[in-house]
C-alpha cells in the first residue's frame, strides 16, 4: 500500500504540489486526474523519489521509498525513454536488467509480453524504425517486465489505437487481480470512468475531489440530458434553459436549469436539429471536471511536460558538472577566438597559425558540448524507468 501525506513542491514561483495526500491500496486502480500542468506529474516522480519534496512523507508498505524498492516499482512516464538506436529486444532485455531481472527469466517473460502485443515480428528492428503506437506498447512492457507490486502509469493510451488500448485494459484488470496497487494517471476522464475504482483530481496542485467514482457522482454530479444528433448543435450551449454543456460534433451532455422540463429541451433542440437519441444519464466524469475545474480535459492544451516535468529535467541537465564543464569551454574558446582575432586584425603581423588552431578548437568544444549533454539525457530518461 501507498500512502502519500502532505505532498508539497515548489518550482520558482509555481507551487506545483500543494499539501497533496492520497492513499493506493493493493488491489486497485487508482486515478490520478486533471487537466495538463495540474501538477499530476510532478505528484508522480515525487511518489517515485525521483524529485524530493519540499515536505511530506511516502511510505510503500510502510517503507520509505528508496533506491532498495525501486525494483519493485514499475513507471511508464508521458514523455518516452527509450533509447531510438537499440533493438526492440535488446531495450527490454536492457530496461529488465536495471531492475534485476536478466537471464532465461528475463527473455521468457519478454517474449511471452511481446507475442501478447504483437510486437514479435518487430523484435529486431530499431525503437526509431516503430511506430508511435507501437513504440508506447514497448515502453508499456518495459514498466510490468519485471513484475513489480506498483505500477505507475502516466497517460498509458497515447498513441494506442482502440484495440490496444482495450488490450491494455485487460492487463490492468488482470494486474489489480494480482494484488497490485496501480496509479492510473490520465486527463482524459472517459479512460478513468471506465477503468479506474478510486480517483483524486488535482488542479493548480491541489486535490480538488476524490473518493470512487460512484460517491464522485453523486456528490459533484447532476443529472443530465444526452442527445445524440444530426446537423450543426453548437447553438445548444447558449440555450437559456442549459446551465452547463458539453457539445462535440453528433452529440451533447447538458445539465438542465431546475425549472425546465425535458420537454421544453427536446422540443428547442428538434428545431434546428435531427434527434437520434435523447435520454437522461448520470453525470460523466468529463462533465464534473468541466464544472469543477472550468476546462475541457480533451482540449491539448500546454503539457505539464512542457512547464514543470520537462524543466525538471532540463534544469538537472544543466546543472550536470559534465555539461557545465563543456560549456565552459566553448564559452572560453570563443571569447579567446574573438579577443585575439580583434587584436589580431589590428597588429603589423597578424598571428594567423594561432588563430586557425582557435577556429579549429570551437567546432570540437561545440561537439563535446553536445556530447555531453546528449549522455546526461540518456542517464535522466534512464533514471525515470
Amino acid at each position: 500500500m501507498l500512502i502519500a501525506s502532505h505532498l508539497r513542491k515548489k518550482f520558482t514561483t509555481v507551487q506545483a504540489v500543494d499539501d497533496v495526500s492520497l492513499t493506493v491500496q493493493r488491489g486497485e486502480i487508482f486515478g490520478l486526474l486533471g487537466p495538463n500542468g495540474a501538477g499530476k506529474s510532478t505528484t508522480i516522480r515525487i511518489l517515485l523519489n525521483i524529485l524530493t519534496a519540499d515536505s511530506g512523507s511516502v511510505t510503500f508498505d510502510g517503507q520509505p521509498v528508496s533506491p532498495a524498492l525501486l525494483n519493485r516499482i514499475g513507471y511508464l512516464p508521458e514523455e518516452r525513454g527509450l533509447y531510438q538506436k537499440n533493438r526492440l529486444m535488446d531495450a527490454v532485455l536492457y530496461f529488465a536488467s536495471l531492475k534485476g531481472l536478466t537471464g532465461p527469466a528475463a527473455i521468457q517473460r519478454a517474449q511471452s509480453l511481446l507475442q501478447r502485443f504483437d510486437l514479435t515480428a518487430y523484435a529486431k528492428r530499431k525503437i526509431e524504425e516503430l511506430s508511435k503506437g507501437n513504440q508506447q506498447k514497448v515502453q508499456f512492457i518495459t514498466a510490468i517486465l519485471h513484475d513489480p507490486d506498483f505500477v505507475v502509469l502516466d497517460e498509458p493510451f497515447s498513441g494506442l489505437d482502440p484495440v490496444n488500448q482495450i488490450l491494455l485494459k485487460d492487463i490492468l484488470q488482470e494486474l489489480k487481480q494480482q494484488g497490485k496497487a496501480i496509479i492510473f494517471s490520465t486527463h482524459q476522464m472517459d479512460s478513468a470512468e471506465r477503468i479506474c475504482d478510486r480517483l483524486c483530481l488535482i488542479n493548480h496542485g491541489k486535490i480538488i475531489l476524490e473518493g470512487t467514482v460512484k460517491s464522485v457522482k453523486q456528490q459533484f454530479g447532476k443529472d443530465a440530458v444526452r442527445l445524440e444528433f444530426s446537423g450543426d448543435g453548437s447553438f445548444l450551449s447558449g440555450l437559456p434553459m442549459v446551465e452547463q454543456s458539453t457539445v462535440y460534433e453528433n452529440y451533447a451532455e447538458l445539465v438542465l436549469r431546475p425549472d425546465v422540463t425535458a420537454r421544453e429541451m427536446l422540443e428547442a433542440a428538434s428545431q434546428k436539429l435531427d434527434i437520434r437519441k435523447f435520454e437522461f444519464v448520470e453525470p460523466s466524469l468529463n462533465s464534473i471536471f468541466i464544472s469543477v475545474v472550468g476546462a475541457d480535459p480533451s482540449v491539448d492544451a500546454l503539457s505539464e511536460k512542457e512547464s514543470i516535468g520537462v524543466e525538471t529535467d532540463a534544469s538537472k541537465i544543466s546543472r550536470d558538472p559534465r555539461v557545465r564543464k563543456s560549456l565552459l569551454s566553448v564559452i572560453i574558446v570563443f571569447l579567446f577566438l574573438m579577443v585575439f582575432g580583434a587584436l589580431s586584425l589590428k597588429a603589423a603581423e597578424p598571428q594567423w597559425l594561432m588563430l586557425a588552431v582557435l577556429a579549429a578548437a570551437a567546432p570540437v568544444s561545440v561537439a563535446r558540448y553536445v556530447k555531453a549533454r546528449k549522455d546526461v539525457e540518456k542517464e535522466v530518461a534512464s533514471h525515470v524507468h
